[in-house]
């Protein structure tokens, strides 16, 4: 195969698995399973080092969102094996009749096994050379060490990072470190425990637009911000413009205040830019987002469209 066919033939692989998971986005359960996880992969990466990206994208396919066999019947997720495992099991036909894979009392057990896993094999110890954030050459890393048989693996996981937008969490630990740097200026942070996972409080309040908000840090929910400012969790959430399941990214601002209906005079515009949504923009300039969308006579299912003009006020 000369090299030009071996270059269409990657592209074609990376524009169909594109496609498949272009089709997936639309899937709720997806997007509940990233919700539901992606802290504790966020906590994964700030342990071990493995991106959060990756290990959420790993999640997603080999649990098909939670949904597997193996995820509903023992908690497994990343379909590891039994092989060096002194725990409960059960069996399921795999590659060949009858396997052995590991059996987790939670799903917690499941994600910090998976990290330990790749973190105390030598085969995978180049990757960890590799930067947080270059989920691409960790995909193809995984796959290059034998982690799955699937030829298309590294693929698979690069279009799933790249159509769920995964890659945002590979950069919340670094921002969390700043804003809890900041923080310990004026106040040692309380620590409280969420299970296994540690969550920071202590919130500086500031203004925008005339609104008082904080900026979520890692492990931070609606919940936690929530109590420490004694306010009704729900309510928190309408102020946010927050849906039930929606969860919190680190470095992101949340109000404790109804936003306004128009920016402050100084921004009566906005260009579109790529990566934003109309739900951010309404966060970035303190509008509530209903307003954002009358303003602009946009119907509410629609998005907001890379180099859009937005009206921000009358």
């Amino acid at each position: 195969m000369n090299i030009r066919i071996k270059l269409l033939f990657s592209v074609l692989i990376v524009l169909s698995f594109s496609m498949l998971t272009n089709a997936q986005t639309l899937s709720k359960n997806y997007k509940t399973y990233i919700d539901k996880y992606c802290q504790l992969a966020i906590k994964q990466q700030a342990e071990h080092g493995i991106p959060a990206s990756i290990i959420l994208a790993q999640g997603l396919l080999e649990s098909s969102a939670g949904e597997s066999w193996l995820a509903i019947n023992s908690n497994n997720h990343f379909g590891i094996k039994c092989a060096e495992w002194q725990g409960d099991k059960v069996y399921k036909d795999d590659d060949t009749v009858n396997e052995c894979f590991r059996k987790y009392d939670n799903v917690i057990d499941s994600y910090e096994d998976h990290s330990l896993f790749i973190k105390n094999r030598r085969w995978y110890g180049s990757l960890f050379e590799l930067a947080k954030t270059d989920y691409i050459g960790w995909a193809h890393g995984l796959k290059k060490a034998g982690y799955a048989t699937d030829p298309t693996y590294a693929y698979k996981l690069i279009s799933i990072i790249e159509n769920y937008n995964l890659h945002q969490y590979d950069l919340i630990q670094k921002k969390a470190d700043i804003i809890t740097s900041k923080n310990k200026i004026t106040a040692t942070p309380e620590i409280k425990s969420m299970g296994t996972i540690t969550a920071f409080t202590n919130h500086k309040v500031q203004k925008n637009n005339k609104v008082r908000y904080v900026i979520a840090a890692i492990n931070d929910t609606y919940g936690s911000i929530a109590d420490e400012f004694n306010i009704d969790e729900n309510r928190l959430r309408d102020f946010n413009d927050a849906v039930p399941f929606a969860t919190l990214t680190a470095g992101s601002k949340v109000y404790l205040q109804t936003k306004k209906r128009m920016a402050s005079r100084k921004f009566p515009m906005h260009e579109v830019k790529e990566g934003e949504s109309m739900h951010s923009i309404s966060q970035d300039y303190g509008i509530l987002l209903e307003s954002l969308y009358n303003l602009n006579e946009m119907p509410y299912t629609q998005g907001a469209k890379v180099a859009q003009i937005l009206k921000l006020r009358r």
